[in-house]
């Protein structure tokens, strides 16, 4: 028979039982998640504790070898078994084994004291042995069947196997075959320390288990994770873009490649993904100017360490210069050990709101524009009519004064001068009623490119011989509602002022007309909308130049009244204000474009005319001044010769004129002038002196001029109470500040006409002549 020495045995064990405290003792603090590691050291550390028991068997110590140690072993045994229950997650608590410990004592000290018997304590011993072994055979077979595919478990089943096959040998061989406990227990005892082994290595492949399983456990779920915060920062609003340190991209969602107009196969030429020490995006800032490297987000978090919030930025996108707005944030994303391992830039799309508050800013500088044109509409009417009168006086009297002297005499060139200086006031007039939009229009059909040659042969008279000046077209255009005379007022001024910007170097002036369809982008939605509900289209003529330009502080004034940049004398800042008003009166728009340099273009759009239009047409809201023609437009010096207007002379009675006027200088000069060409005339100054003149004598008078606007009463007023006393009467009011409300009135009270004061002094008899004839 095999020899075995039992000390060299125990020795071994002892070892062994060390090196696993140590080995269970390092993995259950490393991982303290795991139950097993702690218990299988306590377990050893008990085992040692029995060893040294078995140490003493030969010593005497009864006590210490036999009661002490094997309750050391059965107690270890427990707590194998508690540390397997503890990692498959089964109760396993420390009381029980106190309890299990303090039992056995117990137990194998009552069969020591009370009744000494060694076979009594062996099958104590074997039975608690055998029985533990069971209980670690039943757990191990559930797990199996929870986990059959873990093949340490399977391997730890076995073992555990073969260890209650050799206790349950140990049990039988000293009762049965004889034996003494000294002869089995060294056989035993290298089986135990064998199958230990294995059972530690199995064991420590069971908590390499774990930890792989937990492993993958957890790198599933870190996928998921990642899985679903990829699914949210792709299905984001925001744009999100990742940038490594060295700049690269390192991720992009789908909102940041819509934003920048990528595709899911890569960048777009316009923008090309931005590279290490390569190609870098022109980034602008809120104010549109180019943003410098140290205010890039990018290179504000690589410089800083941190976030950069709140940023607004543009980004060009488009070959066509495109440039879409984002509010940004930028973050750094740093490693475990405080490295920088990307930049992360969110950002949210404010374009449209760019957009909107740049429609908000160009809204409210039209506003303003129209305020100031409203203001000086205002100051016109309240003008017109005091400086038309001291006008009408200046003219009449140097009328008078030449008729007096004839052309002979030497203040005659002088008297001339007069009359210029009166009708350069007088056109001054007429430019700022019609910035105003307060002149009177007649409307019809239109062709634009008849007015548009007119307008071109008369700056043709004055083109200097280094101008070139081009009329074309883009092929027919539909005719617009317009007042020619107006229309052709807006080219030449237009033409003008080009050449006044070619007059150095010379240059192209170009005049095009065509037309555009009401959805075109160049179409303002104000205008595009009335074309729609015309069902026409829109003419468009623009004005382009190769002169000096403008810089944009100038261009956003060039509308402003009186804002000019030319010298003192050469220009009196109403032209291009005139421009506008007629325009705007016309129902159409005008923009400007223009560079220092690169010359200026202006683009006129008019609303076509509707094809079921013909004739006049009044603009709508709008009703048309009933002048007679010659006030249409400036009226030739009248002629020194008074009988060119002097009545038919007949038996007949001289017309009789009843003139009122609160401005004793007109009516001065209105009695002056009729009489001297053979009228009979009766002038007040007060209007209750007129009307109580008509009340005294019915059918005395043949007209009724009066003036509208006189204080206390105006002239549809007396209009009114004249005709109230004798309806037959002629009435007619002249004014310098004609609207449409006053013509409504006007026709409403009977008056006949309605005349433009700014040209009825030149004219005058030749009105008052038509006038006393009777209506039809």
């Amino acid at each position: 028979m095999l020899e075995f020495d039992l000390d060299t045995l125990l020795s071994l064990r002892v070892a062994v039982d060390a090196l696993i405290v140590l080995a269970f003792w390092a993995q259950s603090r490393r991982y303290p998640g795991i139950g097993g590691p702690g218990w299988w050291a306590v377990a050893s550390f008990l085992s040692i504790l029995g060893s040294g028991g078995l140490w003493l068997r030969g010593t005497g110590s009864v006590f210490w070898a036999v009661v002490v140690g094997s309750t050391m072993l059965v107690v270890a045994a427990l707590a194998v078994w508690w540390g397997l229950r503890s990692y498959l997650g089964l109760t396993a608590h420390r009381r029980h084994l106190l309890v299990a410990g303090l039992v056995c004592m117990a137990t194998l000290a009552l069969l020591t004291y009370g009744i000494d018997t060694a076979k009594g304590r062996q099958a104590v011993f074997s039975l608690a042995i055998i029985g533990i072994t069971c209980g670690g055979l039943r757990d191990l077979l559930r797990a199996e069947r929870e986990s059959p595919r873990v093949p340490e478990l399977r391997a730890v089943r076995v073992i555990t196997t073969v260890e209650l096959l050799t206790m349950l040998g140990f049990a039988v061989s000293v009762p049965v075959l004889g034996f003494t406990p000294d002869q089995v227990m060294p056989v035993y005892l290298f089986i135990f320390l064998t199958t230990l082994l294995v059972r530690m290595a199995l064991y420590n492949a069971l908590v390499s288990h774990r930890l792989r399983v937990e492993g993958d456990r957890a790198r599933q779920a870190l996928q998921v994770r990642e899985a679903d915060q990829r699914a949210l920062i792709e299905n984001l609003g925001a744009g999100v873009m990742v940038f490594r340190p060295d700049n690269t991209l390192a991720s992009i969602n789908t909102a940041a490649r819509r934003f920048l107009g990528w595709s899911d196969g890569g960048a777009n030429p316009a923008l090309p993904e931005p590279t290490s020490g390569g190609h870098a995006w022109q980034l602008l800032g809120e104010t549109g100017q180019p943003l410098r490297r140290h205010e890039l987000p990018f290179d504000r978090v690589l410089a800083t360490g941190q976030p950069a919030r709140d940023i607004v930025m543009g980004v060009p996108v488009g070959e066509g210069g495109e440039i879409r707005w984002a509010l940004c944030n930028a973050y750094p994303e740093n490693s475990t050990d405080g490295g920088l391992r990307h930049v992360v830039l969110t950002f949210i799309d404010i374009t449209s709101l760019r957009n909107a508050q740049a429609e908000q800013k160009t809204l409210q500088a039209q506003l303003a524009q129209s305020q100031k044109m409203e203001a000086l509409g205002t100051l016109a009417g309240g003008v017109a009519h005091d400086f038309n009168n001291i006008l009408a006086a200046i003219l009449g009297n140097a009328d008078l004064a030449r008729q007096d002297l004839g052309a002979a005499h030497p203040s005659a060139e002088s008297l001339d001068e007069i009359r210029t200086a009166a009708r350069r006031g007088r056109e001054l007039v007429r430019r700022i009623l019609a910035f105003s939009r307060q002149q009177p229009m007649e409307l019809v059909e239109t062709d634009l490119a008849a007015v548009l040659a007119e307008s071109c042969a008369l700056l043709r008279a004055a083109l200097p011989s280094h101008v070139e000046l081009v009329q074309s077209s883009g092929g027919p255009a539909p005719r617009i509602l317009a007042d020619p005379t107006q229309i052709g007022q807006v080219f030449v001024n237009l033409g003008t002022n080009a050449l006044h910007a070619m007059q150095a170097q010379g240059g192209r002036l170009e005049f095009r007309i065509d037309s555009l369809p009401a959805h075109h982008a160049g179409v303002p939605p104000e205008l595009a909308l009335i074309c729609r509900q015309r069902q026409t289209g829109v003419v468009r003529v623009q004005v382009t130049d190769t002169g000096s330009g403008m810089d944009e502080a100038v261009r956003r004034r060039i509308f402003e009244p009186f804002f000019t940049t030319k010298a003192v004398g050469q220009g009196t800042g109403l032209g291009l204000p005139m421009v506008l008003g007629i325009v705007q009166s016309h129902g159409g728009a005008i923009d400007v474009q223009s560079r220092p340099g690169a010359g200026t273009t202006f683009t006129l759009l008019f609303p076509a005319a509707a094809p079921a239009n013909r004739g006049t047409m009044p603009m709508p809201g709008r009703a048309s001044a009933a002048l007679p023609a010659s006030a249409a437009s400036a009226a030739p010096p009248p002629s020194t010769d008074a009988r060119d207007t002097m009545p038919d002379a007949t038996d007949a009675p001289m017309p009789h004129v009843l003139y009122l006027d609160d401005d004793d200088t007109l009516v001065f000069l209105v009695r002056r002038l009729l009489e001297r060409r053979g009228f009979r005339v009766t002038a007040f100054t007060a209007q209750n002196d007129a009307i109580e003149a008509v009340r005294a004598a019915p059918g005395q008078f043949d007209l009724l001029l009066t003036d509208f606007n006189m204080p206390g009463m105006s002239g549809l007023e007396v209009a009114r109470a004249v005709l109230a006393i004798e309806p037959s009467l002629t009435v007619a009011v002249a004014s310098g500040y004609i609207t449409d409300e006053m013509q409504a009135e006007a026709r409403a009270a009977g008056v006949r006409e309605v005349v433009f004061k700014t040209d009825a002094v030149e004219t005058f008899c030749e009105v008052v002549s038509r006038l006393v004839q009777p209506a039809g």
